[in-house]
């Protein structure tokens, strides 16, 4: 093809046109804008914030060049006060104009629709308050935190919309209208690679429980990652405390199930071998101390199942026993060594000397109503001392076992100076309050009801204070208690019991009697485990008995000859060693208490009273939940004068002796079968708890087999000479009473009740026996 010149040279001029005006574009597109100057700044739309307020944020200052950067940086900046719903910024001219729509103030916050959380609750949790500033940031924020609160609670399904109604004037209502949803609650635990523990024992060490029949009565049964996770490290310690040194827990998973709207809790374990301790010795390279003496304070025995808890003990033992022997400072590290082949684990217990450091100060974050120096004296170190981690351990396990927080934490951080150590105590407390409204029933007594307020954080000072009101058909009582544990400064409990009592004529008593006084006590710890006390009781007994029944002989010689009123005043003293794993469902350990009384400081009774009892419990059968426990008591008094009630003296049978009904053992009138009691008493009891077999573990449901055996004799010489001689008295010499049977326990969310089937097979022709026995009760 061939172009005529002219057309040659028209392209050629359009291209180097096109050239140079491309060529300028990028010359222009690459140099900087020219800035604008701002003479003045304008606010505009403002009415509750002043303009100086609004111009502080800005960061266009009159006088000086801005640009886009500085208007974005300027609205950023003021919408970061949350005071505003809105902000523009435009050029006017050399003026800045700043246009923005303020925040509305809320006028009130209320909630709807909420049932099972209170307002006074989620007032604690949200931020957004009356007469503040509206945000939809922090509304929102809120909003996640009434779901989270409803969470823990196991509701799930719940949902909260916030919505707002203007009220003229800037000022809106912000109602939060909340759907609570049904409560998601666990439906099931399971545990896989448990072998030596059934499913069910586990889950009674755990804190989260499975929902059941009455589970609207508890909140245990719903989902809680931080219960979750606390459930986690009793696992392990459980495990470790029961010989399982290479215990480990893979997975712990929450899997929930949206339609059924329930979490199904699955613990993946890992047991590995049982161990026990084999040797354990203790090697210091510390001056005077001896090895022998230190072996000694060891609680890890030779023999005896592993336990990590005893390994903490005597870790704190032997911390203690240095520092009293002038090594404050004094470190101790157990060292372990397994032999595979006997399952036993070898403990040397190497005693050093420590890093010297000192505690600065110990600060106490997260208490609001317990006073500071209700959790300082639970510490054996202050400010100043050697800083010891094994006592700073210790008192970490005595705020848990007060009661008062929910949660507790103990931390150190590097003081001022390199050998300083400051001490931080995190707690969350909790509800120390309790009212309750009780109702049982037991054989002796029939229908029985109580209601009790009781606080165990008395003004946030530590102390006791319960009242309580209970009664029967046939018996009523009323009491007040206070304890403060930390007397003038020192651990030393002192407290006060004023009590009246009321018995009716029963089928156990021909008599009423009604009692009124009070206690007044002191305790002393010794060890952790060791307590002892001293009481001093004064009250009156009034014993009232039909004269007419008495004139027929109708009733006891000796019975009549006690009525009227006596005062007793008695002082005494108790030595008490406790180491149950569980106060109220134990497994293992021993309880023991050794009591004795004198009556005669002034009063009208004049005696002196011992009694000792032994309980332990121990886990036969692990794996199958089955628990032995064996028990014996016994008692003896004696009289310091002639005068001596028969009140005042033993009675056996009901609980003691199951098979037996109470007062039913021991020395009767021959003529009216009255029972007198005895100056002397003895009762054991062995039995076995497991189980219900084939029934779900949420039903509570747990059997048990015992035998029980006991005798009680000796009537006072004085008694028996009033009564009309000895004569006139049965069974009055010691003959052993026994029974064996069954029981049924049901661990209901309204408290235990218990029925019991026991058939004597010892007994004495005077006895009255009872066959059947129920007791139980309940409390909300």
């Amino acid at each position: 093809m061939f172009l005529r010149p002219g057309t040659m040279m028209q392209n050629l001029l359009r291209a180097i046109v096109l050239t140079v005006v491309m060529a300028a574009g990028l010359v222009s597109a690459g140099a900087p804008a020219l800035a604008a100057v701002a003479s003045s700044i304008v606010v505009q739309g403002n009415e509750g914030v002043s303009d100086e307020t609004v111009r502080a944020y800005v960061t266009i200052e009159p006088g000086q060049s801005y640009g886009p950067r500085q208007i974005d940086e300027s609205i950023d900046a003021l919408f970061a006060t949350g005071l505003f719903a809105n902000v523009t910024i435009r050029q006017q001219g050399n003026t800045v104009v700043v246009t923005v729509v303020e925040n509305a103030t809320i006028n009130r916050v209320s909630f709807e629709g909420n049932r099972k959380v209170k307002d006074e609750q989620l007032e604690t949790i949200v931020q957004s308050r009356s007469r503040s500033v509206f945000s939809r940031g922090q509304v929102q924020s809120d909003t996640q935190r009434i779901l989270e609160v409803y969470r823990r609670r196991g509701n799930y399904r719940a949902s909260v919309e916030p919505q707002t109604i203007d009220r003229g004037q800037g000022r809106v209502d912000l109602i939060f209208m909340i759907d609570e949803g049904q409560k998601a609650n666990v439906a099931r635990i399971t545990f896989v690679g448990n072998n030596s523990f059934s499913d069910s024992r586990l889950r009674d060490v755990i804190g989260t429980k499975e929902s059941g029949l009455l589970g609207f009565l508890r909140t245990t049964d719903n989902y809680d990652p931080d219960r979750l996770q606390a459930d986690q490290e009793l696992i392990r310690r459980f495990y470790f405390n029961h010989g399982f040194a290479d215990f480990r827990l893979l997975s712990a998973t929450a899997d929930y199930d949206r339609e059924r709207n329930a979490f199904y809790i699955t613990f993946t374990v890992d047991e590995g071998e049982r161990y026990e301790f084999g040797t354990v010795r203790v090697d210091t390279t510390l001056a005077d101390l001896s090895p022998e003496e230190l072996e000694r304070k060891v609680d890890s025995r030779p023999g005896r199942r592993y336990s990590a808890e005893k390994i903490e003990k005597s870790i704190e033992d032997l911390t203690l026993a240095a520092n009293k022997q002038g090594y404050p400072f004094a470190d101790v590290t157990p060292v372990g060594e397994r032999n595979f082949e006997t399952n036993k684990i070898d403990v040397v217990y190497r005693v050093d000397q420590g890093v010297r450091a000192y505690i600065e100060r110990i600060d106490i974050v997260g208490n609001t109503t317990t006073r500071d120096y209700v959790i300082r004296r639970e510490f054996d170190i202050a400010e100043g001392d050697a800083y010891n981690r094994v006592l700073l351990d210790r008192a970490e396990r005595r705020l848990r076992a007060l009661g008062f927080f929910e949660s507790v934490r103990i931390a150190t951080t590097q003081g001022s100076e390199p050998d300083r150590v400051v001490v931080t105590v995190f707690v969350a407390e909790q509800a120390t309050g309790k009212i309750s409204v009780g109702f049982g029933y037991s054989t002796d007594e029939g229908v029985v009801g109580e209601i009790s307020i009781e606080e165990r954080n008395f003004l946030g000072r530590g102390q006791y204070l319960k009242g309580a009101l209970s009664g029967s058909f046939e018996k009523q009582s009323a009491e007040v208690s206070f304890t403060e544990p930390y007397l003038f400064g020192y651990r030393v409990s002192g407290g006060v019991d004023l009590f009246t009592r009321l018995s009716e004529d029963a089928d156990d008593q021909d008599y009423d009697t009604n009692e009124t006084g009070g206690t007044i006590r002191f305790g002393v710890p010794l060890t952790e485990e060791t307590s002892v006390q001293v009481f001093y009781s004064l009250f009156n007994r009034d014993v009232s008995v039909d004269e007419q029944d008495c004139a027929n002989g109708d009733i006891s010689l000796a019975v009549c000859d006690s009525q009227g009123g006596r005062i007793t005043s008695l002082i005494g003293t108790s030595l008490t060693y406790n180491s149950l794993d569980d106060q109220f469902n134990p497994r293992e350990g021993l309880y023991g208490q050794i009591k004795g009384e004198v009556a005669g400081l002034g009063g009208d009774t004049y005696f002196v009273r011992g009694t000792a009892k032994l309980r332990g419990y121990h886990e036969v059968f692990p794996a199958a939940g089955v628990v032995g426990m064996g028990s014996l008591e016994g008692g003896a008094m004696a009289a310091l004068n002639d005068d001596l009630r028969i009140q005042d003296q033993f009675f056996l049978g009901g609980s003691k002796v199951r098979g037996f009904s109470s007062a039913g053992i021991g020395p009767r009138d021959r003529a009216t079968g009255e029972a007198l009691g005895g100056r002397y008493y003895v009762a054991g009891t062995v039995e076995a708890t497991f189980p219900v077999p084939f029934l779900p573990p949420e039903v509570g449901l747990a059997a048990s087999a015992f035998a029980d055996a006991g005798s009680l004799w000796g009537v006072d010489p004085d008694i028996i000479a009033r009564n009309g001689g000895s004569g006139t008295i049965n069974s009055d010499d010691f003959a052993l009473r026994a029974s064996v049977g069954v029981g049924l326990t049901w661990k209901s969310p309204f408290g235990p009740i218990r029925a019991d089937v026991a058939l004597p097979i010892l007994e004495e022709d005077s006895d009255e026996t009872q066959l059947f026995r129920l007791s139980g009760g309940t409390r909300f």
